[in-house]
């Protein structure tokens, strides 16, 4: 096993020491070879100078520096792509996660697991703006997902390296990285967690990120769910608009021929119109959507499947060359 560590960072020069310190002291201990890679956010204080200063005197220590200020995702999945070791462990930056616990959760890995993610069971956070939104959000996502989960935000988590770079993170969509991994097929475990109070800096997060994760949790759940097949999605909606205007159309020809009433202006005749066209949208939508899915992982080379292992088929690959070589 071989460990790459990705920290997102963003305004938090006065961390930046004691965060390589303390991931440094439990890597050495683990005896495994390792890297620590730095994604500088665009942070508008010295941590910059901090990270240039520390990759001169640590060269397991890599840095990447945006341009701008993206996100944490962007950071996230900029550091899964650039990471070279067979195990990837994602934390936050403001030595708030512990990083006695990668061991821990390497462990886990070990035992057969693809991801192992942290639950903060002892939130060391404000209750009103941060620990409840928090507990509301993830009663949300995991009703929505069908995905048992305690605390989709803690960002210490611990994931192979394969299955981590199959992941395509936009938006919020750092937070629902167990969700889409066991999507892709993973097995995924929830672990209690340290928590600790913030030191130095400020926090990044406040309830006007919630809208956010709330318009990514519909992205999720369509990637999740329908993506492979929209035309299920769709086409249901549209099934469900024709039957409600042929309820209605039955209901507009009763009235007309057992009561007597006027068609024109009629709402249920109104209603009628709107549900087939409505209907034929829906059906539209579906096969659009059915046509953009097969461009899109035919585009990124991917199918909706994926592969654990295979057996023999390197053994075959030789035979058949020898027999075609003689």
């Amino acid at each position: 096993m071989s460990v790459s560590v990705i920290v997102p960072i963003y305004n938090e020069a006065e961390n930046i020491a004691l965060l390589h310190k303390a991931v440094t002291d439990v890597l050495r201990t683990l005896n495994l070879p390792y890297e620590i890679l730095l994604v500088n956010d665009g942070s508008q204080d010295d941590s910059g100078n901090e990270l240039r200063q520390l990759a001169q005197r640590d060269s397991c220590v890599k840095v990447i520096e945006f341009r701008k200020n993206y996100g944490q995702t962007a950071a996230m999945q900029a550091g899964i792509q650039a990471a070279s070791m067979g195990v990837i462990v994602l934390m936050d930056g403001d030595l708030q996660n512990d990083p006695q616990d990668i061991p821990m959760m390497l462990a886990r890995l070990e035992e057969g697991f693809d991801l192992v993610h942290g639950w903060r069971k002892n939130r060391q956070d404000s209750f009103l703006d941060r620990t409840l939104p928090s507990r509301i959000a993830n009663w949300l996502i995991s009703r929505v997902t069908g995905f048992p989960v305690h605390d989709l935000g803690c960002s210490l988590k611990a994931i192979k390296t394969d299955i981590a770079q199959e992941l395509q993170l936009y938006g919020e969509m750092h937070r629902f990285i167990p969700i889409l991994a066991h999507w892709r097929g993973a097995r995924c475990l929830e672990v209690v967690t340290t928590h600790h109070p913030r030191r130095h800096g400020v926090s990044k997060y406040g309830l006007s990120r919630t809208i956010r994760v709330l318009f990514d949790l519909l992205t999720v759940k369509y990637l999740t769910h329908y993506v492979v097949s929209p035309m299920k999605l769709f086409g249901s909606m549209g099934l469900l608009c024709f039957l409600v205007g042929g309820l209605a159309g039955t209901a507009t020809l009763w009235m007309k021929q057992q009561q007597g009433v006027d068609m024109t202006g009629n709402p249920l005749l109104l209603l009628t119109a709107l549900s087939a066209m409505m209907g034929v949208q829906f059906l539209s939508f579906g096969m659009l959507g059915e046509l953009c899915s097969r461009i899109y992982f035919s585009a990124q080379n991917q199918t909706h499947y994926t592969i654990r292992t295979t057996l023999n088929f390197e053994a075959s690959t030789i035979e058949f060359d020898q027999r075609r070589a003689a």
